[in-house]
């Protein structure tokens, strides 16, 4: 953002009036939250307590109680202290007991660049607020680039943002701590986009396009799921059938280890198909487009040797929990999956600790796998190996329970099939996946999954950018 400002002030936009406008943003804001009550804003000495300087003087003139409790002057000829010379109401001091009667508290602090923990006199003021907390870009406290607390934040009823969202108000905690996110324009021009480089993304239609059916297409031309089964677990493998078939595949094989394994999915779905033929067989079926290794599978070697085979013939494969439990400790040995979905457990097992920083841990593992790398969580994380990154918020809570991760697997190889990049494909089938839950509601369980993603898509499908 610090660069993004600057691009357009050198573009011939005055930072004051950048400045204004995100103060009216914040005024706005503060009106839409409360009725007029006393308020105090209390301000940094940098860009976002110019911020509240502003926000502080044009909801003055509309007639509400306002003080400003400043932690520091800024800094002399800055943006910021030409705003605080504008203010002509009262100024009180940066206390818990000036906090403590506001009826509703501005936090414009420190915004999403602050590098330093949070200082613990500092949160003490924020957390006396007994009433609604408006925050100027992040809650103080709150690193934007990762959503990770830096010292005791407080949670803000609301947040006002400008231009783009940041990272950390869709990554957990930050998500949370955040409450309403409110994304103002204050006239930046998009064209700084390419210059600042930004290569992360909120995850949604408009990111990635479904592929349109073709009225001349027929089952072959729709793609051909091959999903390994496993003779301990195979429910996990019909999952993933589900989700693939759900998903738009035209054909979805599952590849039984044994004829009793075979007997027990034919007794499942009639509409999936089961045999018991070699993988190398099936492999020489060049219409066999995309692969599911891992649903219910043991961790053993010969499935990284599979996969291993599929990718040198040209097929695409997602790689999921016995194929990724089979790499411990050596996630080359993924080499050649095109998508590879590990919950956090897996991650750390592979990967080692994912740390503060989501996003550039899945960045390192794609780019050390070259993989496209979905860490799966509330707040999944999808990384190619390019450094492109996509972040999902949506999905309920309710997703979280054991088999959904399996249809995710399958709906992902069935996008693959139908053409979508693997970026593309994972990015959409998390949005589909979390789609599909909610509108299956609380209660959810895997099995209610596949019947909701037609409903999904067409959700997909209506959004046109």
């Amino acid at each position: 953002m610090g660069r993004a400002d600057a691009l357009a002030i050198a573009g011939g936009i005055p930072g004051d009036r950048l400045m204004e406008a995100a103060g009216r943003a914040v005024a706005r804001a503060a009106r839409r939250l409360v009725r007029p009550c006393r308020t105090l804003v209390l301000a940094g000495p940098g860009n976002n307590g110019g911020d509240g300087y502003v926000a502080a003087r044009l909801l003055e003139q509309a007639g509400w109680p306002v003080a400003v409790a400043a932690l520091a002057p800024p800094r002399p000829g800055s943006d910021a202290a030409r705003a605080a010379m504008r203010w002509r109401g009262p100024v009180v001091p940066f206390t818990e007991a000036e906090a403590a009667r506001c009826g509703l508290l501005v936090d414009a602090v420190f915004g999403a660049g602050l590098a330093r923990p949070l200082e613990e006199a500092v949160a003490r003021v924020i957390a006396a607020a007994p009433g609604p907390v408006l925050a100027v870009d992040v809650p103080s406290g709150l690193d934007g680039a990762t959503g990770q607390p830096r010292g005791a934040v407080r949670a803000a009823d609301a947040t006002v943002t400008f231009f783009r969202l940041k990272p950390g108000h869709l990554l957990l905690p930050g998500r949370l701590l955040c409450g309403k996110v409110m994304l103002a324009d204050i006239g930046l021009p998009a064209s700084v986009l390419p210059a600042v480089g930004g290569r992360s993304w909120r995850n949604g239609p408009g990111l990635w396009t479904l592929p349109d059916p073709d009225p001349a297409a027929h089952k072959y031309t729709r793609g051909h799921v091959t999903i390994l089964a496993g003779a301990g677990m195979t429910g996990a493998a019909r999952l993933a059938a589900a989700g693939a078939r759900r998903g738009g595949a035209g054909l979805v094989t599952l590849v039984a280890p044994d004829r009793a394994t075979g007997d027990v999915i034919r007794a499942g779905e009639p509409g999936v198909i089961v045999t018991e033929a070699p993988v190398a067989e099936l492999q020489a079926d060049r219409r066999r487009q995309a692969w599911v290794v891992g649903p219910g599978l043991e961790p053993e070697p010969r499935y990284l040797n599979i996969l291993h085979g599929l990718a040198s013939a040209g097929r695409q494969v997602v790689a999921d929990a016995g194929a990724l439990a089979a790499a411990t400790g050596e996630p080359a040995r993924l080499r050649g999956a095109a998508v590879m979905t590990p919950h956090e457990g897996e991650f750390l097992r592979l990967f080692g600790p994912i740390g503060r920083d989501r996003p550039a841990a899945a960045r390192r593992a794609a780019a050390a796998t070259g993989a496209v790398v979905l860490l799966k969580g509330a707040d999944t994380v999808i990384a190619a190996p390019d450094g492109r990154v996509a972040i999902n918020d949506h999905a309920p809570a309710w997703l979280a329970s054991g088999g959904t991760g399996d249809v995710l697997a399958g709906l992902i190889a069935a996008l693959l099939a139908q053409g979508l990049p693997a970026f593309e494909a994972a990015s959409a089938a998390a949005w589909l996946h979390g789609e599909a839950a909610w509108r299956s509601g609380p209660g959810l369980i895997a099995e209610d999954l596949p019947a909701h993603l037609n409903q999904a898509i067409e959700a997909a499908r209506s959004y046109r950018v």
